[in-house]
């Protein structure tokens, strides 16, 4: 929240869990970008949104028993609030975006290395960007998946939504499946 209202940037991140008590997500915006400038008023919230998934009565198993069954979405998320902390400096820039850099080049045959451009365009770049740390002060997780169904419906939705090629939803739903 800032003087002007709420701001929100879609932004990649990592986790540095030495940062604080409860650690720190870590990423990087355009200086064009008023997120950074615009000082944030009280504690900061960054959304993380897993797989979500619309959820069709057709798939329960309970739809030809009774009936009694309407669509629903599944979903897990997290809501991460904390101290947001704006970092100008070159080095922490230049380490979060070869941290993050890493963290997404690590399943690559060939990753990529901020090393593989010229280091003149690469400081150019890192000039063009301002670092964000936000200090964790608490966190509110929620997962809607399918808990709450009988072990057939769950079933029918774990092979609906990998019908409809989601598989990290009907990952997810496994999991939460009631023991």
């Amino acid at each position: 929240m800032t003087s002007q209202g709420p701001l929100a940037t879609l932004l990649p991140f990592v986790y540095d869990p030495s940062a604080g008590e409860r650690g720190a997500l870590h990423t990087h915006v355009a200086r064009s970008n008023p997120q950074w400038s615009e000082p944030a008023i009280g504690e900061s919230l960054m959304i993380i949104q897993g797989a979500d998934a619309y959820i069709s009565p057709s798939w329960y198993a309970s739809k030809a028993e009774h009936g009694r069954v309407v669509p629903t979405w599944n979903y897990s998320t997290a809501h991460v609030y904390g101290t947001l902390v704006i970092h100008d400096d070159p080095a922490w820039i230049e380490g979060q975006v070869r941290r993050l850099t890493n963290v997404n080049e690590a399943d690559f045959e060939h990753p990529w290395s901020v090393d593989d451009a010229p280091e003149r365009y690469i400081s150019g770049q890192l000039r063009a960007i301002v670092g964000l740390e936000l200090v964790i002060t608490r966190i509110e997780a929620k997962t809607k998946l399918s808990q709450n169904r009988s072990a057939a419906d769950v079933d029918g939705v774990v092979a609906g939504v990998s019908a409809r090629g989601q598989a990290v939803s009907a990952s997810d739903i496994e999991r939460a499946r009631p023991q």
